[in-house]
């Protein structure tokens, strides 16, 4: 795919209770933008996410990845370009070993096992994981967890990665190592996260929304010091605008 560029238009879904989780989202991300999406809990972020690559279908509207619309018959091309990782890393971590769970997505692309070795152990270096590789993943630690299903989608060579609160629940140290790694990263990234130091750090431009809708998208600094922007949002400055 030679353009990784994501593209929303006039997306609405609603939960099979009745809950409106989006409603006339629309947007243009271009190739190697990294871009944050902000906004309260129940704003819509996840959701959102979970229509870049298919897990959930819109009611209304459409979805393009690299030219490509979101539909059945461009399923499997998109999810080979669109890399998620999910919030929980328990979601993506469920074989015996971490290389079995970084190998497992290659090997389900028809690889001969001398390219998987060499994509999983690639991942895992990257990420600063390849110690761990003979460790059953339910033992290690949650940023660890986090880096091993980083590299599960590295392994993949997606051209856009695609990340859920990637933060969440990392302690200090953690965390300043996650922000480094993903600060090497060329690839266009959309980022749904609380922490607003982060999107402060990695993202150029922030989508902020709210009830299902887009209230904002410009510069992240600029959004960033809108002091009513960020409390009819729900959210706090940075610390480090404070």
């Amino acid at each position: 795919m030679s353009h990784h560029i994501v593209e929303a238009s006039d997306l609405h879904y609603t939960y099979p209770e009745g809950t409106v989780g989006l409603s006339g989202i629309s947007f243009r991300i271009t190739h190697g933008e990294s871009v944050a999406l902000v906004g309260e809990n129940g704003a819509g972020k996840s959701t959102l996410l979970l229509h870049l690559n298919g897990f959930l279908s819109a009611e209304k509207g459409e979805v393009r990845v690299g030219g490509y619309p979101l539909n059945s018959k461009n399923l499997n091309i998109v999810r080979r370009a669109v890399g998620m990782v999910f919030q929980n890393p328990d979601d993506q971590l469920f074989m015996p070993t971490v290389f079995d769970d970084v190998a497992f997505g290659p090997l389900n692309l028809g690889l001969a096992d001398s390219d998987v070795e060499v994509r999983a152990l690639q991942a895992l270096e990257t990420v600063g994981a390849a110690h761990l590789k003979k460790r059953p993943p339910y033992k290690l630690s949650q940023g660890e967890k986090r880096s091993v299903a980083i590299a599960t989608v590295l392994a993949m060579s997606p051209d856009i990665l695609v990340m859920d609160e990637p933060t969440a629940s990392l302690d200090p140290m953690s965390r300043s190592r996650l922000i480094d790694l993903l600060k090497t990263f060329r690839h266009t990234k959309i980022i749904a996260t609380h922490d607003l130091d982060m999107a402060m750090d990695l993202c150029e431009r922030t989508i902020v929304l709210h009830k299902g809708k887009i209230t904002a998208d410009g510069p992240t600094l600029k959004l960033f010091q809108d002091d009513d922007l960020l409390h009819r949002s729900s959210l706090k400055k940075p610390l480090s605008l404070r």
